[in-house]
């Protein structure tokens, strides 16, 4: 065993050891789609004192999270988001009226004077004074202005007095100087006659009075009340004055906000959805397993272990970064078990040509030339996935950007596990002479029957490159059709509104839960059905009370209606978010099409480009033919399938590019057509592996996964497709265009150019050495 392979060797072990312990004492860190519970992105607004910035989004987070940790969530998360937006997660919350209503309110608090009674003329704050606003008892009442804010309040708690009969009250601490201004307000106040309306000191709540009591005859003017001994009183039950105290306490937010988004899932979809996955991924990985273990015998049966070991180093990753795992980002996590088998393929293809074309050599010699050739496909076929997850990152929203970070780490994982673990593997079985001598054993040293096959048959696939062009363009205009005619079913997420799944105890078919729903006041619903008790309800705009009711009806017909799972969309982050994808389409294609182009031929970048847009075509014709939602779970999947399309052109292009260089005169189309035979057994191979997963999500994953496993099937089929035949005959008219020279041949690894003048031998006659 070589140096270099012990190396390996003992980073591989120490990388599984450290992954196994994490693993083995980390817990992860589920997303809320996944444990249950309530998140909701809120938007700051400009107010009259304020601007929605980064300094006073940041202080409008505090105040919400003193106000949310009095609710008593376990574990919140709030976070900042951007320069004007906050994302709230509350785990386990199911109904988040009761935290939309606390969170969301202004809680504007303030103290005044009471001046007399009010006029009904009089309705708005002039300068000097304050507004004209009715009592507890509706009486108007002209007050005088701000003398106090709630931002001068210590604390605030609900009592319940039981002797004296009072019920629950507010009692009120105000910091020192707001205390000095309070004694001086009561103190002015008790300068009046008992029952004069200007001994009464008004409390106001957001443009309400909720309380304005007279001042205690016992209350000598000019003397007023100290600050701990306040309370506001009134007709409040335990939940209104437990919540008025949780607002005052909490203080006025810096700036007003508004829901813009709002998702809510039952704990129960969360835990099939990861039991789903689970079964997906164990099935999926054994399918892929034994199917690269019948290709490729013993190697494939080390790279079966290798991909073990990936499973386990990218769960640990997870794990360990503190990455929050969302359904999107799981049902990434285990495609990328089946992408991972992409690197080992590409080897072992390369290692059968090189033992076949050295004959004599040794399966070492030719393993370590598979894994050195095969590099640059490897890292490039890599790079555009790994924009792809960038982009998802970056431009997505919600879970997707779990989908996006997982995706990354698989792909860095893989790579470690193709070129340290299965190369370790693999070469301490090829020093083995058993291994070497029996070439049935290893797996690489007979060449597999598809390449057999088109080496028998060597079919001239690009005589007629337009031909192929003809078949591609016909598919396009196929998918076009079904945009113009179905239209694109834009989900929730791209147009605003509101989307509710619901599981009744008892069947209710669609219409009965129509006319029902319609009934109930909310006739532009749109009801579909998942199942004999589940209904979807779809509206333009639906606030928390109307969705109360909508499931208070549902809940009448169907003897009990539990919420599966629940999404609110503002229209204005609707419009976002539509955007938003499409320039996340745009910078892919663009970002696509200027990494290839750098380490490419022009015409192989825009002959990728174009079958990458292809692709795209396709899946959106696909989906609009098959009218499946196109939303943000589908973005993710396009956005993949545009990472795997680029992936696979990438592979035939760098076979091109190398042929060409060995043989400069020869056409390019022979080039090409050799290129493209060479690599169809890494393409089909590969393809199959990502297959085998996503039919298991596809069967197992249940309804929340089964439109992404759709998406990523179609996409990898048409992206196969389009990778030999739409690129492959558009690079090839390109080139007729061109005047670039082929490309230069690469000199072979430790072979070094001469360098001076040739040494003569003295005794050779002229010879040269």
């Amino acid at each position: 065993m070589t140096r270099a392979t012990t190396v390996r060797a003992v980073l591989a072990a120490a990388v599984l050891l450290v992954s196994v312990l994490i693993t083995l004492t980390m817990s992860p860190r589920l997303g809320l789609d996944l444990q249950g519970g309530t998140r909701m992105v809120l938007q700051a607004k400009d107010s009259g004192t304020a601007k929605a910035d980064r300094e006073s989004t940041d202080r409008t987070l505090e105040v919400l999270r003193q106000r949310i940790d009095s609710l008593g969530v376990a574990e919140p998360v709030l976070t900042r988001s951007g320069e004007d937006r906050i994302i709230v997660e509350l785990p386990d919350v199911q109904d988040p009226r009761q935290a939309a209503e606390v969170i969301g309110r202004t809680a504007q608090l303030s103290f005044h004077a009471v001046q007399g009674p009010g006029a009904e003329e009089k309705k708005e704050a002039t300068v000097k004074d304050g507004p004209t606003l009715p009592d507890e008892q509706g009486g108007l009442l002209d007050l005088g202005p701000v003398q106090l804010s709630g931002a001068g309040v210590k604390d605030a708690t609900a009592d319940f007095d039981a002797q004296q009969g009072t019920g629950w009250s507010v009692s009120l601490d105000f910091h020192k100087d707001a205390g000095k201004k309070w004694t001086g307000l009561t103190g002015e106040a008790a300068c009046h006659p008992a029952g004069d309306e200007r001994r009464r000191v008004a409390i106001v709540l957001d443009g309400k009075v909720i309380s304005s009591p007279q001042v205690s005859p016992s209350v000598g003017c000019n003397v007023g009340l100290p600050s701990g001994s306040t309370q506001i009183t009134g007709s409040f039950s335990a939940g209104e004055a437990r919540d008025l105290a949780l607002l005052i306490k909490g203080g006025a937010l810096p700036l007003p906000v508004e829901i813009v988004e709002q998702r809510t899932v039952g704990p129960t979809l969360g835990a099939a959805a990861i039991d789903a996955s689970a079964r997906a991924a164990l099935i999926g990985a054994a399918a892929t397993a034994l199917f690269i273990i019948v290709m490729y015998r013993l190697f494939g049966a080390l790279a079966a272990v290798a991909l073990a070991a990936y499973g386990v180093i990218s769960y640990a990753a997870l794990v360990a970064l503190g990455v929050t795992l969302t359904l999107p980002g799981l049902a990434g996590f285990v495609l990328a078990i089946g992408m991972a088998v992409d690197a080992n393929v590409l080897v072992f293809e390369r290692a059968r040509e090189e033992y076949a074309d050295r004959r004599n050599g040794s399966l070492r010699s030719a393993l370590g030339a598979g894994f050195r050739n095969a590099w640059s496909a490897v890292a490039d076929s890599n790079v555009t996935t790994l924009i792809a997850a960038g982009l998802l990152f970056f431009l997505g929203s919600g879970p997707v950007k779990g989908f996006g970070v997982t995706l990354a780490i698989g792909v860095l994982v893989s790579m470690f596990s193709a070129l340290v673990i299965a190369r370790a593997l693999t070469e301490i079985a090829a020093g083995s002479r058993f291994v070497g001598d029996y070439r049935g054993v290893n797996g690489i040293a007979r060449p597999g029957r598809i390449r057999t096959w088109l080496n028998e048959r060597d079919p001239q696939l690009f005589r007629s490159p337009r031909r192929w062009l003809m078949v591609s363009t016909a598919l396009v205009l196929l998918a076009v059709t079904g945009i113009l005619v179905r239209g694109v079913d834009l989900g929730v997420e791209f147009t605003g509104g509101r989307l509710v799944e619901y599981s009744t105890s008892r069947p209710v078919d669609v219409e009965t839960a129509r006319d029902t729903i319609a009934a109930a006041g909310f006739t532009d619903a749109e009801v579909t059905t998942a199942g004999e008790r589940d209904l979807s309800v779809r509206t333009g705009k639906l606030d928390n009370d109307g969705e109360h009711a909508l499931r208070a009806a549902l809940a009448e017909e169907g003897g009990g209606a539990t919420k599966v799972r629940d999404e609110l969309i503002g229209p204005s982050l609707g419009d976002e978010l539509r955007r938003n994808a499409l320039i996340a389409l745009g910078v892919a294609v663009l970002v696509q099409l200027a990494y290839l182009a750098a380490r490419f031929r022009w015409t192989f970048a825009v002959a990728s480009v174009g079958a990458l847009v292809h692709d795209v075509v396709i899946l959106v014709g696909a989906f609009a033919w098959l009218g499946r939602p196109v939303d943000g779970i589908f973005l993710a999947a396009l956005l993949t399938v545009i990472g795997y399309s680029v992936n696979d052109s990438v592979v035939v292009f760098d076979r091109v590019r190398e042929l060409w260089a060995r043989n400069r005169r020869a056409p390019i189309a022979d080039v090409a057509n050799r290129a493209v035979l060479q690599t169809v057994p890494r393409t089909v191979n590969t393809g199959m592996g990502a297959l085998f997963i996503l039919i298991a999500l596809a069967v197992l994953g249940g309804d929340s996964l089964a439109d992404f496993a759709l998406a990523l099937l179609i996409g990898i089929c048409v992206g196969t497709y389009s990778s030999v035949m739409t690129a492959v005959p558009g690079a090839l008219l390109l080139e007729r265009s061109s005047k670039a020279p082929p490309p230069a041949r690469k000199r072979a690894p430790g072979r070094r150019k001469p360098v001076g003048r040739p040494r003569r031998d003295p005794a050779d006659n002229g010879a040269r050495v």
